[in-house]
C-alpha cells in the first residue's frame, strides 16, 4: 500500500480510469461477438448493420485513447472483408 498521498490518489485515479476502459472494451467486444454470429447464423442483412454499430463502438474507443487509431481501423477492416464475403456468398 502506498504510503505518500499522492501515490494513494494515483492508485484511485488509475482504478476509475481502469473500470471505464473495462467498460468501453466490454462494449465494442460485445458488438463484435453480435456481428460474428450474425455471420455465422448467415444472416447478412443484420451483419451489415452489426457492421455499422460495430465501427462505431471501435471508433468511441480510439476516441476515449483504449485501443490506438490502427487496431480499430484493422479491426474495422478485418471485420468488413468478412461481412463482404458472407454477402458475396448469399447474393
Amino acid at each position: 500500500m502506498p504510503i505518500k498521498d499522492s501515490a494513494k490518489k494515483y492508485m484511485r485515479v488509475t482504478a476509475k480510469n481502469t473500470e471505464r476502459n473495462r467498460i468501453i472494451r466490454g462494449q465494442y467486444r460485445n458488438e463484435i461477438k453480435k456481428l460474428e454470429t450474425a455471420l455465422a447464423e448467415g444472416d447478412v442483412k443484420e451483419a451489415q448493420t452489426l457492421l455499422k454499430t460495430c465501427q462505431k463502438a471501435l471508433d468511441k474507443a480510439v476516441q476515449k485513447n483504449v485501443i490506438k487509431k490502427n487496431t480499430a481501423a484493422r479491426t474495422k477492416s478485418r471485420l468488413n472483408k468478412k461481412v463482404k464475403a458472407a454477402k458475396g456468398v448469399k447474393k
